[in-house]
């Protein structure tokens, strides 16, 4: 199945909730009037896109539509499509595409996923002949060390990992070592989120980076958070917050596939101005993939 179809079914229940509601609404009107707009920014916010996303969604549309004089509700659906497309790929930048080897810190509260999101994440770098080194850079839970180390060992790959409780800064610094002297291309750092002592978190952040322009400035450096779609608006909150402790230039979605919330999606993108980098739509390995606005604007929508 190619990733597409995966994305598609991944976003069933989203795409079943989220076309319903838009469906309801072109539906319910023969003509294209202000009636119609309101009917539809009320749809879109109940459909987890937020409330300034779906009025901006909103005010491009209706311009749109009267600089074409267009008075089908049908093609006004397929210019919905179209707006919420250009406003993902507006965010979209390129990643990881200029050959350089490069160190990911990965950030994001317990239970969102995150740890399983490096592990997935190591096999799609692995999968397109990518050398990958890991650093167990959170040393505030034993579990997170222990199930990092499980996901080294399921992708045949080396983990750099300390004790319970040691500094994560000496940590990133044995792992950049590491990954120099093995020639990785990927060196993917699990990093603790705490959204509770947000001085802590940036100040923790502010030493790895540090370590790592200073030991590896030939490798590009970006953070990364992860989030839980099924949280829905929480989602953009915590991105939000964040962002305001972290440089973050990228965002992980997990668990696409298991909630109704996906249009949240649009909402982090435009609101926080963080591209999505990658999604997942699936229990399995290879089902975190990167992001492409086109294809979930298309799978939206169908």
């Amino acid at each position: 199945m190619g990733f597409f179809d995966k994305l598609k079914n991944g976003l069933t229940k989203t795409r079943s909730a989220f076309s319903e509601k838009v469906n309801q609404v072109f539906a319910a009107f023969t003509k294209v009037d202000e009636d119609l707009f309101e009917e539809l920014e009320e749809a879109l916010i109940t459909a987890d896109v937020g409330y300034e996303t779906s009025m901006e969604i909103i005010d491009t549309l209706r311009d749109r539509v009267k600089r074409t004089r267009t008075e089908d509700a049908q093609q006004v659906r397929t210019m919905l499509g179209e707006v919420i497309a250009e406003m993902l790929e507006e965010t979209e930048t390129p990643f990881l595409e200029d050959g350089k080897p490069a160190i990911l810190l990965v950030i994001g509260v317990n239970g969102v996923g995150k740890t399983t999101s490096i592990g997935k994440l190591t096999s799609y770098f692995k999968s397109n002949g990518k050398k990958v080194v890991l650093a167990a850079a959170d040393t505030f839970r034993a579990a997170a060390i222990d199930q990092l180390d499980i996901w080294a060992q399921r992708n045949d790959c080396e983990i750099i990992k300390h004790a319970e409780g040691a500094d994560p800064g000496a940590v990133v610094f044995d792992a950049v070592a590491a990954a120099k002297s093995r020639g990785a291309d990927v060196l993917i750092c699990d990093t603790a989120g705490r959204l509770h002592n947000k001085k802590n978190l940036m100040d923790e952040l502010g030493k790895i980076s540090r370590i790592i322009d200073r030991e590896a400035p030939e490798y590009t450096k970006h953070v990364l958070l992860v989030l839980d779609a099924t949280t829905g608006q929480n989602a953009i909150s915590q991105a939000k917050l964040f962002s305001e402790s972290a440089g973050i230039d990228g965002i992980i979605l997990t668990k696409l596939d298991g909630t109704a919330k996906g249009g949240v999606v649009i909402g982090i993108c435009r609101e926080q101005s963080i591209p999505v980098r990658f999604v997942g739509v699936g229990e399995g390995i290879d089902d975190l993939q990167p992001f492409s606005a086109t294809d979930f604007a298309k799978a939206l929508m169908e």
